[in-house]
């Protein structure tokens, strides 16, 4: 289906952003923006826990950008966390309440798929060149490194550092003391070094900041004459000169400097000056683009049937030597029986998750056979898969687990009570599909059941297979020592079933 409009919501460590683009063929013309300093990051307890008050001031900001998306359909509208709700223990409550608020499901991405969306983003901004780009982007709690050619990205890092972050520790009270700017420059230089020599490695012919650190430095030192355009290295030294002269952040009144961006311009500035020194910068071109129009983008992909989550999901496939005609017999009788148990168009998501599942669930053989449920679930939880977020890798691992096997494993962390029909249509599709040859899909049904589900076969299906049977009986055990029922009965009419 095709949308005139989309929109992206980016719950930053420092700020949240609601976009809305209107799509012109492959192209995003932006309509409309809203922003909210929430701080995030700056709520974080010592024991890693966003406050009440942060909560608060977070939700109600959900709510006013709720009404600027009433009447948006929900796969219109994309929202994604970063940084401070990668962290936060207390972070799922807090998205039970902000889901609630903003009126959609908010998806929490690792931060090197922060970083694939935000290089997307720029990359959509900028004239196209063949030339490598470097950007790099600081947000409140993490800040990303990309190096990439035209859309594509090359290397992708996020490294924990941020404006919000590093101004909170190495500058409290608003104190601009040398010792304290040398020590977050040493912090941050010290995280560079996990990726400086791979990046002036690959080298680069621009480099671009994106997100509001850059935007704020940029203006500061244009607006005083320290550089034409951008921020260059010279430009940064008398940038750097002037916070610390001026001793305190009350104190700190610089020409293009935005005041609300005061208090957290001298962590971002030790970041900045840390990577021109590690990195050899010279010049930082600076854009306006940033994540959240990456991810409009990467959401007219999905709509468009151009999906970045189906070239992991082949790469991972042709990387771990899955067996490709199992993968997609698994998935075909997973789909046929998820579709007696749900409408397609009610649920199309858990119906993609499903036919990935099925296409990923034998990665782990390439490991080692024995118990290769288990190291196929353990490489989805903890891969970087581009495209999906970290909610979506966490089912996929737990319905790759539960393809065979005990069921009692998922009981604590139980999951999510709408899981429990996917696992079934897993197991049962990996049951029949046992053999590994082709055959034809069997006729048959299943539906739930107030007690769990119920599987309709013909009555001929399982003469002389007596492995069948047997596996069958097994399964109705395994589902009984959770407490679900699964009862197996004839299928006396199956032309009168949907396929």
């Amino acid at each position: 289906m095709q949308y005139e409009t989309l929109a992206a919501v980016d719950l930053g460590s420092n700020s949240f952003h609601l976009q809305i683009g209107r799509v012109v063929d492959d192209q995003i013309y932006l309509l409309d923006a809203l922003r909210e300093p929430v701080r995030l990051g700056a709520g974080l307890t010592r024991d890693k826990r966003i406050d009440r008050a942060t909560q608060v001031r977070a939700l109600e900001a959900l709510r006013r950008f709720s009404d600027r998306l009433r009447g948006f359909p929900a796969e219109a509208v994309r929202v994604v966390g970063t940084n401070a709700l990668r962290v936060a223990k207390n972070s799922r409550q807090f998205l039970s309440e902000a889901k609630v608020a903003l009126g959609f499901p908010i998806e929490i991405i690792a931060g090197r798929e922060e970083a694939r969306l935000i290089y997307l983003g720029v990359a959509h901004s900028l004239p196209l060149s063949r030339e490598k780009r470097l950007v790099m982007d600081i947000g409140g709690g993490s800040t990303e490194f990309i190096i990439g050619i035209g859309v594509e990205p090359k290397l992708v890092d996020s490294l924990y550092m941020g404006c919000v972050s590093f101004s909170l520790k190495y500058f409290p009270e608003g104190r601009l003391e040398k010792s304290a700017f040398k020590q977050a420059e040493l912090a941050a230089r010290t995280e560079l070094q996990t990726i400086v020599k791979q990046y002036t490695r690959h080298g680069w012919a621009e480099a671009v900041g994106s997100s509001g650190t850059a935007r704020s430095i940029a203006s500061i030192v244009e607006a005083n004459g320290w550089s034409e355009h951008g921020v260059s290295a010279s430009g940064l030294d008398k940038l750097r000169s002037a916070v610390l002269k001026a001793g305190d952040i009350a104190r700190l009144d610089l020409p293009g400097m935005r005041e609300d961006r005061a208090s957290i311009l001298p962590g971002g500035l030790a970041i900045m000056c840390a990577a021109f020194d590690e990195l050899g910068i010279e010049h930082l071109n600076v854009t306006d683009a940033a994540l959240r129009q990456g991810v409009l983008y990467d959401l007219l992909g999905r709509v468009q049937k151009h999906d970045m989550r189906e070239v992991t999901a082949r790469q991972f496939m042709g990387r771990y030597h899955v067996d490709t005609a199992q993968a997609q017999r698994v998935a075909e009788l997973a789909t046929k029986l998820f579709r007696h148990l749900r409408e397609p168009e009610d649920d199309s998501h858990a119906e993609q998750i499903l036919a990935w599942a099925a296409d990923l669930h034998e990665i782990g053989i390439s490991i080692a056979h024995s118990g290769y449920h288990k190291h196929s679930a353990y490489v989805i939880a903890n891969a970087d898969m581009p495209g999906f977020s970290r909610m979506e890798q966490s089912q996929l691992a737990r319905l790759v687990l539960a393809h065979r096997g005990k069921l009692a494993k998922l009981q604590d962390p139980s999951p999510d009570p709408g899981d429990w029909d996917l696992v079934f249509c897993l197991r049962l599709a990996s049951l029949f599909c046992r053999n590994r040859t082709d055959f034809d899909l069997p006729q048959l049904a299943c539906e739930m059941t107030e007690s769990g589900f119920r599987l309709l076969l013909p009555e001929a299906l399982l003469e002389g297979r007596a492995l069948t049977a047997a596996a069958l009986a097994d399964e109705a055990d395994e589902w009984k020592s959770i407490g679900l029922r699964l009862e197996v009965k004839p299928l006396r009419d199956a032309a009168s079933k949907p396929a």
